[in-house]
Formats: C-alpha cells, sequence, structure tokens
C-alpha cells in the first residue's frame, strides 16, 4: 500500500485524525463535527464526489485549523470566529503562533523586569 502525498486530498477521517477531534465519550473520531463547521463556515469547501464523501485540500485543512484553534483554544463563539475569517485584515496565523495567553506571559515578566530595574537604580 502507498503512503499519500503531503498535498494529496484527505477524507474526512484523516481530516480529524489530523486534528485530533475525538469523541470524549467512546474515543472514535469527530467527523460529524467537520460536518457541523463546514455548514456554519463558508471557508470549508471540500470537494465532494461520488457517494457524498468530502476530500479536503491542504488549503481547507489549514483554514479547519485555525477555526479549531479559535473554537477550541481561545473560547471564541462560532458567531466571533466567522467575523474573524470575514475580515480580511486578519492575519490567522499569525494569531495561531501568539496566544492571548502568552502575551499576558510576557507582560507580566515585563512589568516584574521593569520593577526590578527602578529598584536597582534606588
Amino acid at each position: 500500500m502507498t503512503k499519500k502525498t503531503f498535498d494529496a486530498y484527505k477524507t474526512i477521517s484523516e481530516v480529524a485524525e489530523i486534528l485530533n477531534l475525538v469523541n470524549s465519550k467512546n474515543g472514535s473520531l469527530s467527523t460529524h463535527t467537520l460536518r457541523y463547521w463546514e455548514k456554519e463556515f463558508k471557508q470549508i469547501k471540500p470537494k465532494i464526489l461520488a457517494g457524498n464523501r468530502r476530500y479536503y485540500d491542504v488549503k481547507t485543512i489549514e483554514i479547519i485549523k485555525n477555526i479549531k484553534f479559535l473554537l477550541k483554544d481561545k473560547g471564541m463563539t462560532i458567531e466571533g470566529v466567522k467575523k474573524r475569517l470575514d475580515n480580511d485584515e486578519t492575519d490567522l496565523d499569525e494569531t495561531v503562533n501568539i496566544s492571548i495567553n502568552t502575551k499576558n506571559i510576557l507582560k507580566t515578566k515585563l512589568n516584574k523586569i521593569s520593577k526590578l530595574i527602578k529598584e536597582i537604580k534606588k
């Protein structure tokens, strides 16, 4: 059996596995989550072939990764994510790489360093 190349289309099960979308109750892949997101987000456009099978390209998978990040990790609402995706000025890759928590941690550390510098100068 040959292995698929990175840029090959992926099935819905393969995408659920890539994203680690697992049903916490029974441990099965949550493909229904992807089908739901497909209805909610116009940016998710899989190719649908015979037998209603969905196939996702690399670009669509990246969009889904961003949606998952914003919903699951950032705690945004579906409406909030829709607005974010519709906003052309937003760079989602940057959003994924720098979380709000990281910004808050850095700000706290900088404040502590600033206080230490002021104390040393005294």
